[in-house]
């Protein structure tokens, strides 16, 4: 019988970095998955990043995590988003070699010294309330002091063509029906969610001269804070748009879509419709964007985004071929919905473990979240906390107001999510603190203290804190003359000339760093990173201060602990339903409790109220933080 420390369960986003950070604490880590050769596979999209996505992937990267390495090293175009608006919502997003992504990812596993099975793991082994392990389709039990399961859209998964169903993980690779049962029978409450996936086109048949062209950008900076390697060639990705045709193939056969025939009862995400409820809802617009995407450098399959269905194959060749560039389009892969379980993830705790059962773990799409880059911030996170406390040390919980992952996480345990939870920059209430240039310098202290990075790591931050700090003096010390110093620069007032310092100018809206680089007014050869930080320290020093009031307001509220156990019918002054969303959901800290639907500011303080009589009657040993 084989014995680890710790077992992932699920080879994709979230069980790759569960198992890499899992490994960061020197204890034996197995990974199983059904197939090896599609450990770290992209199952849909062919990229990563995006709108608050890239924020995920550049703190998954502060904290040691592989996704943003794995990023930038198979990186085959870049693209900056968001860049009319300000720098808390601008994101990074790369088109991605999917091939070559799943090996590097599997690559990085395998040096690691992870344990890698293939597998398919039907039950766990619990006693006493705890995991002890996992037993696979042989019967083989494996031991396991800790079990994290991040199996994706695996769990019970339906494929859904038209009217066919076609019980699998995704398109190819079988389910996990058993495991979804065994969960199920340890008494944790499952739903049902939807999602999909678009077709994919051979290269050679599309028109490229009806198409309009998207270049990559250049210039910009990776993902990760050290690159693994030299960039791959960049190459441009095409956009189309559906058309009238489109949209009548899709109405006159809306009865053929499982979405709509009633045959499908997971819930599927709004932000991310399928071309089924983009024709019937918002079917009064002239046509909507088709990205096609290169799914690689060395394969001819076009990803064709926007046109993902469920619809039968016969009528899914009629609608590619409706779109502009497309008429004479091959369908490699057809298009297809997937309905699959996940738990609630209220029935766990913000280090993501199950509240019923120790040392049980679940991260990405089983906790009801959709999209590579939140599937791989939990499984760090899970495999991070898995190994503390099997090594005796205090959890890691990262806080709204420190990172987006805090958001994410607290999001999921104290609200649950009703459909594919999906990270947006709208969560972020401290968005303006949590941008993605500054997740190095928010998280790398943290990191280290973990052993999750490397001391050199360190030090570089360390260095890119100490380039800030002196840019900053030099802003502050140096003044110059305008229009004489930097003519492109109009005094203010109607003065002829102004004696003015740099960090003054640069509060202006119309000055950037990068006039007074090209005035030579800088020091030479300062890290973009430091260009960046100290521009926005600068230009939104008022409102950085306003948040910095907010964030010490609610650390208040966090600090502030609900009892255990606490009985919510018997606090006067909160309404049913509160009382009712309080017991079902049993927030941890004032601060969850003041998120939960429906909380009032006179509701909180009556929960304040109780939290102090409850501590007042308990022997000081025994009373919660407050």
């Amino acid at each position: 019988m084989e014995r680890f420390d710790i077992i992932v369960i699920g080879g994709g986003h979230a069980g790759a970095e569960a198992a890499w950070a899992a490994s960061k604490g020197g204890l034996a880590v197995a990974l199983f998955t059904l197939n090896l050769d599609t450990i770290g596979k992209m199952s849909c999209s062919p990229s990563i990043g995006g709108l608050a996505k890239s924020h995920l992937v550049k703190e998954i990267d502060a904290l040691g995590g592989i996704m943003a390495e794995v990023a930038d090293e198979t990186a085959i175009q870049y693209r900056l988003l968001n860049t009319k608006k300000g720098p808390a919502v601008q994101a990074t997003r790369t088109q991605n070699d999917r091939w070559r992504y799943a090996q590097a990812v599997k690559s990085r596993l395998e040096r690691a010294g992870i344990h890698l099975r293939q597998a398919k793991v039907c039950s766990l082994v619990v006693h006493g309330g705890s995991v002890q392990g996992v037993i696979d389709q042989t019967g083989t039990i494996y031991e396991a002091r800790a079990v994290i399961v991040a199996a994706g859209t695996f769990l019970d998964g339906t494929i859904h063509i038209g009217q066919r169903r076609i019980p699998a993980g995704r398109a190819g690779e079988e389910g996990s029906h058993e495991l979804s049962a065994a969960l199920m029978g340890l008494g944790l409450c499952l739903g049902r969610h939807k999602t999909g996936t678009p077709p994919r086109l051979h290269r050679d048949s599309l028109d490229f001269t009806a198409l309009t062209r998207q270049e990559p950008e250049e210039g910009l900076l990776p993902f990760a804070f050290s690159p693994a390697g030299p960039p791959l060639k960049q190459v441009p990705c095409f956009t189309s748009r559906t058309t009238a045709e489109t949209h009548r193939l899709v109405r006159e056969n809306i009865h053929l879509s499982p979405l709509y025939s009633g045959a499908i009862t997971g819930t599927p995400a709004r932000y991310c419709p399928s071309l089924e409820d983009k024709v019937m809802h918002f079917g009064d617009r002239d046509g909507h964007q088709v990205m096609l995407e290169p799914e690689g450098l060395d394969t001819q399959e076009i990803y064709a985004s926007g046109l993902g269905n469920s619809l039968p194959l016969e009528l899914q060749w009629q609608i590619v071929h409706s779109v502009p560039g497309l008429e004479r389009a091959e369908i490699l892969r057809p298009a297809y919905a997937i309905e699959y379980n996940y738990i609630l993830p209220t029935q766990i705790d913000r280090t993501l473990e199950t509240r019923a059962i120790r040392g049980l773990f679940l991260a990405g799409q089983v906790n009801g979240t959709s999209g590579y880059e939140e599937a791989a911030a939990q499984g760090l996170m899970a495999g991070l906390n898995a190994s503390l406390s099997l090594r005796g040390r205090e959890p890691f919980i990262l806080e709204r107001s420190q990172a987006y992952i805090g958001v994410m996480l607290d999001d999921l345990t104290a609200r649950g999510t009703s459909e594919p939870y999906r990270m947006f920059t709208s969560r972020a209430e401290y968005r303006l603190m949590l941008r993605e240039s500054n997740a190095l310098l928010r998280l790398s202290r943290q990191a280290f203290a973990l052993g999750l990075i490397a001391p050199e790591r360190m030090a570089r931050v360390e260095g890119l804190e100490q380039e800030i700090s002196a840019l900053k003096s030099h802003l502050e010390r140096v003044s110059i003359t305008i229009p004489d110093d930097l003519p492109k620069i109009r005094p203010t007032r109607g003065a002829a000339r102004e004696r003015v310092r740099l960090q003054q100018l640069l509060k202006r809206p119309e000055v950037g760093m990068q006039d007074l680089a090209s005035a030579g007014l800088l020091p030479p050869g300062a890290h973009p990173l430091s260009l960046t930080e100290c521009a926005v320290d600068i230009k939104y020093a008022g409102y950085i201060e306003r948040q910095l009031r907010q964030i010490e307001h609610l650390r208040t509220l966090e600090q502030v602990c609900i009892p255990v156990g606490v009985d919510y019918g018997g606090v006067e002054g909160l309404s049913t339903e509160l009382k009712q969303r309080l017991s079902r959901l049993r927030p941890a800290t004032l601060g969850q409790a003041s998120r939960i639907e429906g909380m009032t500011p006179a509701a909180l303080e009556a929960l304040h109220i109780m939290i102090r009589a409850t501590c007042s009657s308990q022997p000081p040993e025994s009373r919660p933080a407050s």
